[in-house]
Formats: structure tokens, C-alpha cells, sequence
């Protein structure tokens, strides 16, 4: 039989996978949704749980830390006992733990839900990322698909301060959780008649010590990086930032030796895999730290309230479900390192535009930026996440997608701590605190926007204004500064882009094993 014999023609999705990919969108839609909505519910909850600024803290971060710790696990767990087992598995346990987290009757009932709402939350990513891989075989179609599972999750992020002040409006604080439960019922019904099922028939057990070492890592690095980001350099998170290095470099050494690794190393010798990862990570990276000031601003400088910042946001996420849509068609004619490049270069000029917002009038300035930013954040989320699934073996698409996950939240952390401590050390040289001001006032403002706000809603009218007004222009000064730094970040994440990709996609036919198509669909 001749070597030079044409390949079998790739097998088209139809009517039935376009469906199930509705089904797939549901959870996707969902987890967006429930990391936005809580900011919303947090005053209502405060005042019936009464907790101490700790357990808020917890209320808060428990479900992302945890989602982040098992997203390697259950990309994993996917893959070996079945992807759609696992989706309805973590399903059903989504739909529990938030009834729960509704009827909680104690901050502390609160966290514990919170908690496991979190690792059954984390089953859900990857679940369906992975099964779009197996039900798009085609590389176009497989692009368009997981550019609506992408949208999907851009559209829940601007829907969930919208959603859920409609809610509280109406409803007790508890009911924004219950915002998950008719989704599940929905999918767990539809999913068995729509959606394949797909595991590893030969992938061994899995090894709990990885599990264990991969969480603690894991977690004591984002745990690190939040609690940088909110409270600066202090001991506790550095130390939490190094054990979770070191743990980190354990586990990496571990799963060089096991047979079944939780983490197969191999995947990283694939060039479009890695650079994909990295670009996707050091993106976030400028994403996270402009995201937080933007908001942010718009809150503390504005004046808006979280349901109104949060409609204020709907145009970015309509520009994210745009690109997300348009990148694939792009990338049908031109190579994907160069649609990714020019969108990430595109999302640069946005973040420039942050740099000449003013406190005064700045708001169309801004939301011109916000929007050309996440031009680029659509067309990275549907082109980088599609090459990273694309790039590796069916039987590790469940890894590859908790990866993906993964990475793009260490990038939001790393973020948010490091472009946020830089905007907060802006604003701090920046405030010129009004004379007359009473010292502790003054102390106040210079610490911080929120506690400016604060101080000086305590003072008298004109006093209290003309603090404000300097936080107002520090805070500005601040996202300036934001402005550049995620501006040269983005410009790294283009280049990386156009040259790592595009040398990948030269190389890739004869040695990589990369699918024919996942790297270029021209």
C-alpha cells in the first residue's frame, strides 16, 4: 500500500453534536455566572450570617481556590473514567452543594458549601472542553465549537451582575445559587441522549500522592498570589508561594517516574501545546491586573453600583462573543499564529487607550479600551484554547483542558497581585491628601480607594469631597500605570504568538503529532 495514499476524509459533526454542544454550554454558562454573582449577594449575605472579615474573605475565595486546585485531577479523572460520567457526576453535586450553599444558616455552613460547590464545579470545565474534542473531529468545526463554549463563558461573566441583581431585587441572597439548579436538571436529562461518552481504555489508577501534591501546590500559590495582591509583601504569602514551588517541583519530579502519571510530561514536548499555555497564562496575566481597575474604576471612580458597573461591562463581553465568533473564520484563511497575534496586538491598543483616562470625563475613553481589550481576550479564548485541546492526543484532551483552565487562572492571580500591587503603589505615591484633612482620614486615604471612600463619607461635605476627589485622581493615576504594564504584557503574549506558533506550525507535520489542521485550518 503506497505511504502517499490519501487520507480517509475527517468525519463531519452534524445536527446531533451541534446540539450537544448546547447541552455543553450550559455549565459553562453557569460557572461563569456564580464567580460574578456573589459580588452582588455579598452585602445581603453579610447582614443575615453576620461573618468576621475573614470568613468573607472565605466566602469569597473558597470556590475559585478549589475549582483551581482540582482542574488537573478531574481533567485526569475524565479521561479514565469516562468524560461524560464525570460531567454528570459533577452535575448532580453542583446542583446539591447549591441548594445547600442557599440554605446555609452560618457563614461557616456557607464556606463548607462553598467549598464543595467548588470541586464539583471543577469537574465541569474540563468535562466539557474535553468531549467537544471528541465530538468535532472536523478542525474548523472543532474551532466554531469551542468558540461558542468560550462566548459562552465571556457572556456568563457580563450576565451575572445583571442576573443576580434582578434576583436579589425579588429574592432572598441565597436564591442567586439557585441559579444552577434547573441548569443541571436540564443536563442531566439531555446529556446521555446527546452526548457521547469517551475514556482512556488503558490508563491505569490514579495516584492519589499526585492528587494530594498537585492541590497543595496549586492552592498555596494562588492562595499566595490573592493574598499578595491584597495585602502586599507580607510573610505569609510568600512562604505560601514557595511551598507551593517546591511542592509543585515534587509532584512535576513524581510524575517522571509513574507509569500512569496524573500529569503526562510528554505533552509539553509538543511545541504548539506549551507555547499555547504560556501565551494564554502571561495573556491573563494582563487581562486580570487591567479587569480589577477597570472595574474598579468604575465602581470608586464613577460611582456606579455593582449592577450597573456590571451592565457597563456588557459591550466588552459582546466584543469577546464577536471575536470569539469571527478568529475561527480567520483562521480558516490565514495562519492561526498570525490571527492570535494581530488580536492580541489589537487588545494592546485598548490598554494603551487606558493610559490617557482621566478621573474626570474619562468614562467613554475607558470604555472604548475596555472593549478593543477584549477583542483580543475573545480571540485568544477561542484560537488558544481550541490549539491547546487540538494539539494533544484524544486520550489526553480531559489534561489538556484542566491545564488550559489552570493556566489562564494562575495568569488572572499572578495578575492581579503583581499589576495590582503596582497600581496600588501608583495610587499611594500619587494621593495629595487636601489640607486640613484630620489625620486619620489622611492615613486612611493614603492606604487605599476603599478606605478613602470610607474616610471620607465620615467628614463633613466639603472636606469629605475634596478627599474623595484626590483618591478619584490617584485611583485614575493608578490604572494609567495599569495601562502600560498590561500593554507590554499583551505585546509579549503577541510575540510569543507570532513566533513560537508560526515556527511550530513549520515544524509540526512530519514530528509533533500535532492533528493536521490544529495549528492552521487554511
Amino acid at each position: 500500500m503506497s505511504s502517499n495514499a490519501p487520507e480517509p476524509p475527517v468525519q463531519k459533526a452534524g445536527s446531533r453534536e451541534w446540539l450537544g454542544l448546547a447541552v455543553l454550554a450550559l455549565p459553562t454558562l453557569l460557572i461563569s455566572l456564580d464567580t460574578s454573582v456573589l459580588y452582588l449577594a455579598l452585602p445581603h449575605l453579610a447582614e443575615a450570617l453576620q461573618p468576621t472579615g475573614t470568613q468573607t474573605l472565605w466566602i469569597m475565595d473558597v470556590y475559585g481556590f478549589l475549582i483551581a486546585g482540582f482542574l488537573i485531577t478531574m481533567g485526569t479523572l475524565g479521561d479514565r473514567i469516562g468524560r461524560r460520567k464525570l460531567l454528570l457526576i459533577g452535575a448532580t453535586a453542583v446542583g446539591l452543594t447549591s441548594v445547600a450553599a442557599a440554605y446555609s444558616s452560618s457563614a461557616e455552613a456557607l464556606i463548607a458549601t462553598r467549598a464543595l460547590l467548588g470541586i464539583a464545579a471543577a469537574t465541569l470545565m474540563p468535562s466539557t472542553l474535553a468531549l467537544i474534542s471528541n465530538m468535532f473531529h472536523d478542525p474548523y468545526q472543532r474551532g466554531r465549537a469551542i468558540a461558542v463554549w468560550a462566548s459562552c463563558f465571556m457572556g456568563g461573566t457580563a450576565l451575572g451582575p445583571v442576573v443576580g441583581g434582578t434576583m436579589l431585587e425579588y429574592f432572598w441572597w441565597g436564591s442567586v445559587f439557585l441559579l444552577g439548579v434547573p441548569v443541571m436538571i436540564v443536563l442531566l436529562i439531555v446529556a446521555p441522549m446527546l452526548l457521547p461518552e469517551y475514556k482512556n481504555e488503558n490508563a491505569g489508577r490514579i495516584d492519589l500522592l499526585s492528587v494530594l501534591l498537585s492541590l497543595v501546590s496549586i492552592l498555596s500559590i494562588i492562595y499566595g498570589l490573592k493574598e499578595l495582591a491584597r495585602y502586599g509583601f507580607e510573610p505569609v504569602p510568600v512562604v505560601a508561594i514557595v511551598v507551593g514551588l517546591v511542592v509543585g517541583a515534587v509532584f512535576v519530579k513524581r510524575q517522571g517516574k509513574l507509569a500512569d502519571p496524573l500529569l503526562d510530561l510528554k505533552l509539553f514536548k509538543v511545541g504548539s501545546f506549551t507555547a499555547s499555555l504560556l501565551i494564554l497564562m502571561v495573556s491573563m496575566l494582563g487581562t486580570g491586573g487591567g479587569y480589577l481597575f477597570i472595574t474598579g474604576f468604575l465602581q470608586m471612580v464613577e460611582g456606579f453600583s455593582p449592577m450597573k458597573a456590571g451592565l457597563m461591562m456588557v459591550p466588552a463581553a459582546v466584543a469577546s462573543i464577536v471575536a470569539a465568533q469571527v478568529a475561527p473564520i480567520l483562521a480558516k484563511r490565514y495562519a492561526m499564529s498570525t490571527v492570535i497575534g494581530v488580536g492580541l496586538l489589537i487588545g494592546t491598543i485598548g490598554y494603551l487607550l487606558l493610559v490617557f483616562v482621566d478621573a474626570v470625563g474619562g468614562l467613554p475613553l475607558l470604555m472604548a479600551g475596555f472593549v478593543i481589550i477584549f477583542i483580543g481576550v475573545g480571540t485568544l479564548g477561542a484560537l488558544g484554547t481550541g490549539l491547546v485541546v487540538g494539539s494533544v492526543p484524544p486520550e489526553r484532551a480531559g489534561s489538556a483542558a484542566g491545564l488550559s483552565s489552570i493556566c489562564g487562572d494562575l495568569g488572572s492571580a499572578l495578575g492581579i497581585a503583581t499589576l495590582g500591587s503596582l497600581g496600588t503603589a501608583v495610587y499611594r505615591d500619587a494621593i495629595a491628601v487636601p489640607a486640613g484633612t484630620p489625620a486619620d482620614a489622611a492615613a486612611a486615604a493614603g492606604s487605599s480607594m476603599e478606605d478613602a471612600i470610607a474616610a471620607a463619607g465620615e467628614l463633613s461635605g466639603q472636606t469629605g469631597q475634596a478627599l474623595l476627589t484626590a483618591a478619584r485622581e490617584a485611583f485614575t493615576s493608578g490604572l494609567n500605570a495599569i495601562g502600560v504594564a498590561s500593554a507590554i504584557v499583551t505585546v509579549i503574549s503577541a510575540v510569543i504568538a507570532l513566533t513560537a506558533l508560526r515556527k511550530k506550525r513549520e515544524a509540526a507535520p512530519a514530528g509533533e503529532g500535532v492533528p493536521e489542521g490544529s495549528l492552521s485550518a487554511s
